[in-house]
Formats: structure tokens, sequence, C-alpha cells
């Protein structure tokens, strides 16, 4: 059975025949140093508090309804993915 490689599959590939892939010498040393920063970016040790309008409110609910998730964590994760620069405003 044949797949076709959708965009970020092609551009996956084309990095890798490109060379810009390389091993990782202490493997283990790794995937722990990675774990580390996992559990430290996910864990969520402080309490904030802000006021939302209701309008706001009901399209986050309702979007976090759609995402599947609950409207704290998409708001949280929305929060995150802003502060370490993957989402962007619209220009």
């Amino acid at each position: 059975m044949s797949h076709s490689l959708d965009d970020h599959e092609r551009d996956l590939m084309a990095s890798v025949e490109a060379g810009e892939w390389t091993s990782v010498n202490e493997l283990s040393s790794a995937r722990r140093e990675a774990q580390a920063l996992a559990r430290n970016t996910l864990r969520k040790d402080t309490r904030m508090n802000i006021r939302i309008s209701s309008r706001d409110l009901a399209a986050l609910r309702a979007r976090a309804l759609a995402e599947g998730l609950p409207y704290q964590a998409l708001v949280t994760s929305i929060l995150h993915k802003y502060l370490s620069g993957a989402l962007a405003e619209k220009k």
C-alpha cells in the first residue's frame, strides 16, 4: 500500500536527506535531559487568576470543546506557545 506524504513529512524527509540530522552520542543521557525539560515545561506550580469577558470565555470554552480539552488546558497551551515563540500574532 502506497502512502503519500503530507507537507510536514516531505519537509522532514528533505531535512534528513540534506544531512541536517545527527546521531546523539549519549542517548540515555540525552533522553533523561529531554524528559526533565518536558517535566519542567508541563509542571503547573503557580495559580493565576484573570478577569476575562464572558464572550471571550464562551469562545474559549467552545474552542476547547472542539479540541477535546478542558478550557484551562487550552489557555495554558496558548500562553506557552505564545511565550515560546510557536504562536505569533497575524500581521
